[in-house]
């Protein structure tokens, strides 16, 4: 492995890990409050420690394939679309568990998993084929969460 490659996956772990941690101080006490508590969830809701360990995964994976994508291809659009996928998931915590906002909370879920599976469908090129799989944990994530997501918006 370079040292480019690595210094890449450690930058990308310290941002991808700091985004969790802004999200989670964003979102409070939002998973144990009443407001939460009290809604009508999905009944494929998984208990609260999945969240931490899927969560934990999906950035090791995430930061991975961002450092190998950049390591190949260098570009500014490239960080343009990490910046947004890093504000998405970020922001997702704070209009979901601070202000409520179920549906902006949809519309945002909604775009960070259309953003993710643009990354997986648009860069395919040889050397990133079988690396694009390292997105899988956040695809299949962001799936289930967005169908949580929905199912709190038409029955609560």
């Amino acid at each position: 492995m370079s040292k480019k490659l690595v210094g890449l996956v450690a930058l990308f772990l310290v941002l991808n890990f700091g985004g969790l941690a802004i999200g989670n101080w964003l979102m409070n006490n939002g998973p144990t409050e009443t407001w939460y508590l009290t809604l009508n969830k999905a009944p494929w809701t998984p208990p609260g420690w999945v969240f931490g360990a899927a969560w934990t995964t999906i950035m090791i994976c995430f930061s991975l394939y961002l450092a190998f994508l950049l390591e190949s291809y260098q570009s500014l659009f490239l960080i343009g679309l990490f910046a947004v996928e890093w504000f998405l998931n970020v922001s997702w915590n704070y209009f979901f568990f601070n202000l409520h906002q179920v549906a902006v909370g949809l519309v945002i879920i909604t775009a960070l998993t259309s953003l993710i599976f643009y990354f997986f469908f648009s860069y395919q090129m040889d050397d990133m084929k079988k690396r694009s799989y390292l997105l899988l944990p956040y695809m299949i994530w962001l799936c289930i969460a967005t169908s949580l997501n929905l199912y709190i918006l038409v029955h609560n």
